[in-house]
């Protein structure tokens, strides 16, 4: 017998291949590309993002200063027009104190005015009573400030001739007292003031260039035997207070030009005290000056008598016109 033979078997499924490495590497390279391109994304972004916050920052920064410029214009301008007001007020002040000021003098100008229309007060009159009023002030300024005694004259001379075309018989009593008081300036041979600084000033050359000739003169004068010992012997006068060395001598003569300097002075001013005080001062200096008793008691008789002359005029009426033509306005 003979065998079949035998169905061949079915052919088996061919197993899956194992995956192989190269493939695993290239996915794996593409998933790093993709984390590096989406890293690079993120980063690019993230750039973008702090460069704009960057320019938003500068941005604001450039817009805050621009407003703080802004706002210190304003304060300037607002200090500018703040003293711009302070400037116009202080002159608004001013003006009303010129404007207060020129009505004060207009309201003056027309209280005067009305004065001088006044039938009453008869305006002529009034102008020759200032008149002679400023005359009797500038005679009597005249005599005791500048002590010009024929100026002072003349001044009242003046306002006698002003008072004598005045009318009213009110005044009649004023030009008696003009009267009186130029006749005791007229007694007047020179003002006094004047005379005394005249004597003192011929008592200051006679007694310096006296005082130095004096000396001089002793000093050729001596004794034989005072030019032949004077190196080995000194004689001295017994009086201690005069003064004999050189040195001694010429600073009692600056002591006593200074102390008639002084009396000079005060006597310009009209200061008897210090006038007098200053010639006492100036005797003790002559005394030191002269070894010559009888010539230093000469010399202190004639500062004495310079300092018993009147520096101020003795006149008892002097300014009486003025005070009663004063007096007499400001009663009417």
């Amino acid at each position: 017998m003979s065998s079949t033979p035998a169905p061949p078997a079915p052919n088996p499924e061919p197993a899956p291949a194992p995956p192989t490495r190269g493939g695993g590497a290239l996915a794996g390279i593409v998933l790093v590309v993709a984390l590096l391109a989406a890293a690079a994304f993120a980063w690019s972004q993230w750039r973008e993002r702090q460069a704009s916050a960057r320019d938003a920052a500068a941005d604001a920064d450039l817009r805050l200063q621009a407003l703080e410029g802004r706002v210190d214009g304003l304060r300037r301008d607002q200090r500018a027009q703040t003293g711009r007001l302070q400037q116009a007020d202080a002159t608004n002040r001013v003006l009303r104190d010129e404007l207060l000021g020129i009505g004060q003098r207009a309201a003056l100008i027309e209280d005067t005015v009305a004065k001088l229309a006044d039938p009453d007060r008869h305006g002529a009159q009034a102008l020759r009573l200032d008149e002679a009023e400023l005359l009797l002030v500038m005679g009597q300024q005249r005599l005791m400030i500048a002590a010009d005694l024929d100026g002072a004259r003349r001044a009242y001379a003046l306002a006698a001739g002003v008072l004598d075309g005045i009318d009213d018989p009110a005044y009649l009593s004023l030009r008696q007292t003009l009267i009186q008081e130029r006749a005791g300036l007229d007694a007047l041979e020179a003002e006094p003031r004047v005379v005394a600084m005249a004597r003192l000033d011929a008592f200051a050359t006679t007694a310096l260039s006296a005082s130095t000739a004096r000396r001089a003169d002793a000093r050729d004068a001596r004794p034989w035997w005072r030019r032949a010992f004077g190196p080995l012997l000194d004689a001295r006068p017994s009086v201690g207070a005069v003064a004999i060395e050189p040195s001694d001598r010429a600073a009692a003569q600056a002591a006593l030009q200074l102390e008639l300097s002084i009396a000079r002075a005060a006597a310009e001013r009209r200061d008897v005290d210090g006038y007098r005080a200053a010639l006492r001062r100036a005797g003790g200096w002559i005394e030191r000056l002269s070894d010559d008793t009888t010539l230093a008691a000469e010399r202190r008789a004639q500062l004495e008598a310079l300092a018993a002359l009147p520096l101020s005029p003795a006149v008892p009426t002097l300014g009486s016109t003025l005070e009663q033509l004063r007096q007499m306005r400001a009663s009417r």
